[in-house]
């Protein structure tokens, strides 16, 4: 795909042999191309954001979460909501999207500004996800639900049946660790952030009862909290 000048508007791209590759890739093959190469195009390669993809990454995500729940529901009939929400927020968290962004070779197709490419932008974990989320949206508006759904199912099932017991993120666990001993909830707070704005790096401190706090980073300010959690449990319960 053609590369734009910082701050250039992205434009229309052909249907090129990428674009097709890609569509193969998604199983669907759009009558609106449009609306894939906005969901590819991130902000930095564009002058307008509303031209970027945004807009679609919101959309995606309420999709995602729409079929995950569904899938759920249907594979654990006998499971309590307190057990499909740990398997939802395993399933629906940044790090599973980067996962199946790179399965599908997603990087060479994102449209970049030179800088953020210069900056190993086709390695950043959160403009992965990011982008995923918003090509979850082009499929639901070009192909409707039917589209994203064929493709969420064919990626995140093998994810899902990879845990056969309800799986617990770090805060899930500290807060229970705490919860168990009758001691104040973990806190949490941010104590750095780097990067612009369209790719910060958050770094997040968290303290729970008399422990030495512990600090994780992330791309988000929730990234940061789970990785953070994972340190205090590793200090708390050395080799596990």
């Amino acid at each position: 795909m053609n590369r734009q000048e910082p701050g250039k508007k992205s434009a229309a791209a052909p249907a090129n042999s990428d674009l097709a590759g890609l569509q193969d890739i998604l199983g669907h093959r759009f009558e609106k191309p449009g609306i894939l190469i906005q969901a590819l195009t991130h902000s930095s390669a564009t002058r307008d954001r509303l031209d970027a993809n945004e807009r679609l990454e919101f959309l995606g995500d309420r999709v995602l979460g729409l079929v995950l729940a569904g899938m759920l529901l249907e594979a654990f009939p006998g499971e309590k909501e307190g057990e499909i929400a740990y398997r939802f927020s395993a399933l629906a968290r940044s790090e599973s999207l980067t996962r199946v962004a790179e399965e599908i070779g997603l990087a060479p197709y994102i449209e970049l500004s030179p800088g953020e490419e210069e900056a190993g932008g086709r390695r950043n974990a959160s403009i992965l996800a990011d982008c995923l989320e918003a090509i979850i949206a082009a499929l639901f508006l070009d192909g409707g639900l039917e589209a994203a759904e064929a493709f969420i199912h064919r990626h995140w099932r093998p994810l899902m049946d990879k845990e056969p017991a309800p799986p617990k993120d770090a805060k899930t666990m500290l807060q229970e660790w705490a919860q168990g001993r009758g001691l104040p909830l973990p806190e949490y707070r941010v104590t750095g952030q780097q990067g612009p704005d369209h790719a910060p790096r958050f770094t997040v401190e968290v303290t729970a009862h008399e422990k030495k706090p512990a600090s994780g980073q992330g791309a988000s300010k929730r990234a940061a909290e789970q990785t953070a959690a994972e340190a205090l449990l590793a200090l708390i319960n050395p080799g596990k």
